[in-house]
C-alpha cells in the first residue's frame, strides 16, 4: 500500500517517488526497531542515522491509526533534519482484547518502556475472559516515508499468529516474547533475527516499500 501527498486534495493517485541512495533519517528512538530496520535497509545503498542520533525530539503520537502516527513521525524528523525520513508505527492487536493494545501498544508499558509489565497486561485481561476465548493476534506495522517539502509514502505489513504464557525467548524486542507466528512453534523473541525478518509485519511492510521507491 501506499499513500499519496498528505494533504493534497482530490481524487487523482500520485506518482511513486523513488527514495535516491544516502542517508535517510530513521525516524525512531526504539534502538530494537532502529537495528532492524538498519538491517533491512542494509543491501540498498542507504545510510540510516536515527533520531536519536540527531538529538530529535519524539512528537506526541496524536493519530487514531498506525499509518497516521508513522506520518506524523516521519513528517517530523523530515522536516527538522532536512533530510527524507522513514518512521514505523506497529503495534500488537489482539482479538478477544478488542484489537487493544493497538496503537496504544508501545503505551501499554509505560514511561519506562517495560514490555514485561504490558505483557503481563495482557495476560492479566486474557485470564479475566471465558477459559475457551481464544488467543489469536497480529501486529501491525505502518511505515511511513517522508521528504522534506512534505510528500509522504505509506506502506502497511502484517502477520498473524497467537499468544503463549509464560513468554519466550530473549531476542527481538516488545511483545515478540508472547507471539508466535502461525505455522511456526517458536515466539518471535526465540527466532534467528534473519527468521524474524523474513516473516515479520516489519518485513511484510519493507517488502511493499522497496518494491516502490528503491
Amino acid at each position: 500500500m501506499s499513500g499519496p501527498d498528505e494533504g493534497v486534495g482530490g481524487d487523482a493517485p500520485q506518482a511513486i517517488r523513488k527514495l535516491a541512495p544516502g542517508k535517510l533519517v530513521i525516524a525512531s528512538h526504539n534502538p530494537g526497531k532502529v537495528r532492524e530496520i538498519r538491517a533491512l535497509l542494509g543491501p540498498y545503498g542507504i545510510e540510516p542515522v536515527s533520531a536519536a542520533e540527531l538529538d530529535l525530539p519524539e512528537p506526541e503520537e496524536t493519530g487514531t491509526t498506525f499509518v497516521a502516527n508513522a506520518e506524523l513521525k516521519a513528517l517530523q524528523a523530515a522536516d527538522l533534519s532536512g533530510l527524507p525520513a522513514l518512521s514505523d508505527d506497529s503495534g500488537l492487536c489482539v482479538e478477544a482484547l478488542g484489537l487493544e493494545p493497538g496503537i496504544f501498544s508501545a503505551r501499554w508499558a509505560g514511561p519506562e518502556k517495560d514490555f514485561g509489565v504490558a505483557m503481563q497486561r495482557i495476560e492479566d485481561r486474557l485470564a479475566a475472559l471465558p477459559p475457551e476465548t481464544g488467543r489469536d493476534a497480529h501486529f501491525i506495522c505502518a511505515l511511513a516515508l517522508a521528504w522534506p517539502d512534505g510528500h509522504v509514502e505509506w506502506f502497511e505489513g502484517r502477520v498473524d499468529g497467537t499468544l503463549v504464557w509464560p513468554p519466550r525467548g530473549d531476542r527481538g524486542f516488545g511483545y515478540d516474547p508472547m507471539f508466535v507466528p502461525l505455522g511456526h512453534e517458536q515466539s518471535f523473541a526465540e527466532m534467528d533475527p534473519e527468521a524474524k525478518h523474513a516473516m515479520s509485519h516489519r518485513a511484510d511492510a519493507f517488502r511493499q516499500l522497496v518494491a516502490a521507491v528503491l
